[in-house]
């Protein structure tokens, strides 16, 4: 008896030490799939945070796409920015099209500059340089009035052609060499090349030739920026080329057309020139004393000295 109830309890204890063996080891087994069900839920919420950010409805909200989700689900994500990279491409495309087209006008425009240029020397070898002032610049309007011929047979309101420059075989091959010397300036004012190169022919004593080319810008630039200092010039030009009869209406003409434009007091001073020079005092003082009147600025600054010299050449009432 003694025996077995000795026995009982030990193999009672061997049991009852199993167990807590056990239930030992089922504590940190449990804790560690814990952990590990909590990294795993941590780094779904994690990729659902970023595929929000990756994949954004078309209404500009975000959905949630499962972690597990099918494959075309994951493949339809991307359709967005695909299809934005395309329509940069077009975009691209487009601005480059647009952008050849307009240097492809650039080009032309200036082949055309260029034959035109060519055509102007073909001509001004061909033939002597002339210039025909319109009939219009002669209406006069209040005390002024375009003179009369020197030879007292033409009126002014007809229209003055001047007489061809040179000789009747046309100007020679050194004056020729010596104009298409003068550079015509090429910016993106193509008015103001023109008038530049009437400037440049005049500063460089070649009248007739200055005479064509700024009755050219006149005529083609009538509303341009520097159109008073054509006409200003194209006047100088006749009167530099002993034709004061002929730079007469061009000097009233930019007068009248704009009395506060940059040279119209020029103009006004230089009819009075012009009428010195065709020995009618009359006019000359008309236009001297509406000059002082009407421009004191430049009687007593700017042009002071022509304007006195002008003076002293006349005896005005």
């Amino acid at each position: 008896m003694t025996g077995r109830s000795l026995h009982i309890p030990a193999r009672n204890f061997a049991l009852a030490g199993m167990a807590a063996v056990m239930s030992v080891t089922a504590v940190p087994v449990l804790a560690q799939d814990s952990a590990a069900e909590t990294r795993i839920r941590k780094l779904e919420a994690e990729v659902r945070a970023l595929q929000r950010r990756v994949f954004p409805g078309a209404d500009g909200r975000y959905f949630e796409p499962e972690v597990t989700a099918q494959p075309q689900q994951n493949n339809a994500g991307p359709a967005v920015p695909s299809t934005t990279a395309v329509t940069d491409i077009l975009a691209r495309l487009d601005a480059l099209e647009t952008q050849i087209q307009r240097l492809t006008g650039q080009y032309e425009e200036g082949s055309f500059a260029v034959r035109q240029l060519t055509s102007r020397v073909e001509a001004l070898e061909a033939a002597p340089p002339s210039a025909t002032v319109p009939a219009q610049a002669g209406v006069a309007t209040g005390s002024l009035s375009t003179p009369a011929s020197s030879g007292g047979t033409a009126a002014a309101t007809t229209n003055p052609a001047s007489a061809p420059a040179g000789t009747g075989s046309g100007p020679s091959a050194e004056r020729l060499a010596a104009v298409r010397a003068i550079a015509k300036p090429q910016t993106d004012d193509p008015g103001d090349d023109e008038y530049s190169y009437g400037f440049r022919l005049w500063d460089a004593g070649y009248f007739p030739e200055a005479i064509q080319q700024l009755t050219l810008f006149v005529e083609r630039y009538p509303n341009h920026s520097r159109v008073t200092y054509g006409r200003n010039l194209l006047g100088r030009a006749y009167l530099d080329d002993g034709k004061p009869n002929d730079a007469a209406p061009w000097f009233l003409r930019n007068y009248q057309a704009d009395k506060n434009a940059a040279r119209a007091g020029d103009s006004l001073l230089y009819l009075a020139e012009a009428m010195i020079a065709l020995n009618d005092t009359n006019r000359a003082c008309i236009a001297l004393s509406e000059f002082a009147e009407t421009y004191p600025a430049l009687a007593t600054g700017r042009l002071q000295s022509q304007y006195a010299a002008n003076r002293a050449k006349v005896t005005c009432d």
